[in-house]
């Protein structure tokens, strides 16, 4: 692997533990139930 493609990753792995530690994921759940309800009309 190349030091960009690298770079790239570590960048990434370091958004994702950030999200997991605030706990993003459950706000993220949370709108995605939402649109998915409104499109089949219940929400």
């Amino acid at each position: 692997m190349n030091k960009q493609r690298i770079c790239v990753l570590l960048v990434g792995l370091a958004f994702l533990s950030y999200g997991i530690y605030t706990k993003e994921y459950t706000r993220v759940m949370r709108k995605a139930i939402t649109i998915c309800l409104e499109c089949i009309g219940i929400g």
